[in-house]
């Protein structure tokens, strides 16, 4: 299997994307093709020890990180006053 290998600005946006309670690991796979596991292993390394435990321990069993664990009425990756996102690109409002 290949590692991909991402830019400094889509690191930046994975970490963004996974810091941000309301989107979804799912979310981030499909933008970017990294599972859950892959975006806690980038997490670690990219974050300070101390702010990646208190991220772990904050999204742990979280439903609103886990598109299967969500409620039903709630249908997008991502909150109303996010900016338009498409493909990874950030659009003018």
């Amino acid at each position: 299997m290949e590692k991909i290998v991402f830019t400094d600005k889509d690191i930046d946006r994975i970490i963004e994307m996974a810091l941000e309670d309301r989107t979804t690991f799912e979310a981030i796979e499909i933008q970017f093709g990294l599972k859950e596991k892959e975006v806690i292993e980038l997490m670690r390394k990219e974050m300070k020890t101390s702010s990646f435990k208190m991220w772990r321990k904050r999204t742990n069993g979280r439903n609103t990180k886990h598109a299967a664990l969500r409620d039903d009425a709630i249908n997008r990756f991502k909150c109303k006053s996010q900016r338009t996102i498409t493909h990874n690109k950030i659009s003018k409002r």
